[in-house]
């Protein structure tokens, strides 16, 4: 069991950078596999970026400009956006796969203005 809390969200005009944050709590062990979706509006949540223990997974639209990483050894993702683009805006969320499910955060957004 695990709850997650994103942050770091707001307004940033094309071409600058944010780094969110998502902390997971309520779990005994180290999750092995985090990541981040974004879901925009009238569109579908898609994977963003997925840190397991040795791999990285991300999406075409982000490879280059978004790095995940994780905080040490405590339940803790990053992911730092830098070139942004107006595409970029959207709701970003956190995922963790526990032993004992899936969960989500309640989301962060992200707007990118032109």
């Amino acid at each position: 069991q695990a709850q997650l809390v994103e942050s770091g969200g707001g307004l940033v005009q094309a071409g600058g950078s944010l780094r969110l944050s998502c902390a997971a709590s309520g779990s005994d062990f180290r999750i092995p596999s985090m990541g981040w979706y974004r879901q925009a509006p009238g569109q579908q949540r898609v994977l963003v970026a997925l840190i397991t223990s040795d791999d990285l997974i991300y999406a075409n639209s982000v490879k280059g400009r978004f790095t995940i990483s994780r905080g040490g050894a405590e339940n803790t993702i990053y992911l730092q956006m830098t070139s942004l683009k107006p595409e970029d805006t959207a709701v970003y969320y956190c995922k963790a796969f526990g032993v004992g499910g899936v969960y989500w955060g309640q989301g962060t957004q992200v707007t990118v203005s032109s």
